[in-house]
């Protein structure tokens, strides 16, 4: 418990702390998303944002209030994810790590905008008797009449983008979403003893396959390369009403993500810390 000032004589002024022993750096939460399309709403709640590059990375830093979050994108995949987790520990040493950003569903409970947390974060490709990924300690009630769900994500190597697989992928697993980066950020956390939580917004359910030029338009780091928009259109014009309902979904899917952020976060978080 912190202690209370003692009383000053009025004939002396009150020092500030010294500058030294005032971390900037640290911030109460940390965040990481492999694009900023997936966490652009919620930093757009956010007081005194400043952005900075670091390496292959890109940070921002901001207020909910009096909560202190420092944000990285990652770009998608495994690797990408852990190193960018790595980095934003070093630079900021956050008392709570969040995985966030887009996930599919894995069943028709699902649906585009719901967000789910994670009780339990899966690799993709191991049978769910197994008994592998990391156990988090959630004790959120789901309530999916308000499409908040509460359960397994599964992490994949790879964009999930067929009907068929998301289905291969929930039987083998139990999962009830996936998405390419949580176990890492998770993996991540548990070596370096911070705690961590798994929130994704769903924005491609199970109602059908994803465009197939989706493969070819994102890059490596899951940013869309200009090039490979003009010659999917080339090739078949009409993947703009594909490419542009995708992208509707993931605005959804992305500001849904915010709210339920901002939310939580004034909720967990002491005015003064954790």
């Amino acid at each position: 418990m912190a202690e209370y000032p003692k009383p000053v004589a009025r004939s002396e002024p009150k020092q500030a702390p010294p500058e030294e022993s005032v971390d900037r750096s640290r911030a109460d939460v940390g965040i990481v998303a492999a694009l900023k399309l997936e966490i652009d709403p919620f930093l757009q709640q956010l007081d005194r944002v400043k952005r900075y590059a670091g390496g292959d990375f890109t940070y921002r830093g901001g207020f909910l209030k009096d909560i202190r979050i420092a944000t990285v994108e990652s770009g998608a995949g495994h690797k990408r994810a852990e190193r960018a987790t790595h980095a934003l520990i070093d630079a900021h040493a956050p008392q709570w790590l969040l995985s966030i950003g887009f996930a599919g569903a894995l069943n028709d409970d699902l649906h585009i905008g719901d967000v789910v947390v994670a009780h339990r974060i899966v690799p993709a490709n191991v049978p769910a008797e197994a008994d592998a990924g990391l156990r988090i300690d959630i004790k959120m009630p789901p309530d999916p009449k308000k499409g908040l769900h509460v359960g397994r994500i599964a992490t994949a190597e790879h964009i999930v983008h067929t009907v068929d697989e998301k289905r291969t992928i929930a039987q083998r697993t139990g999962a009830i979403a996936v998405d390419m980066e949580s176990l890492a950020v998770a993996e991540v956390c548990r070596e370096r003893k911070v705690r961590f939580i798994a929130v994704r917004g769903i924005s491609d359910d199970c109602s059908a396959d994803l465009p197939s030029e989706v493969l070819s338009v994102l890059g490596g780091t899951g940013s869309i390369r200009a090039g490979a928009v003009v010659g999917a259109l080339w090739k078949r014009p009409s993947c703009y009403k594909d490419m542009w309902q995708l992208r509707q979904n993931a605005s959804r899917a992305a500001e849904r993500l915010a709210w339920f952020l901002s939310s939580m976060l004034r909720q967990m978080v002491e005015p003064k810390g954790w």
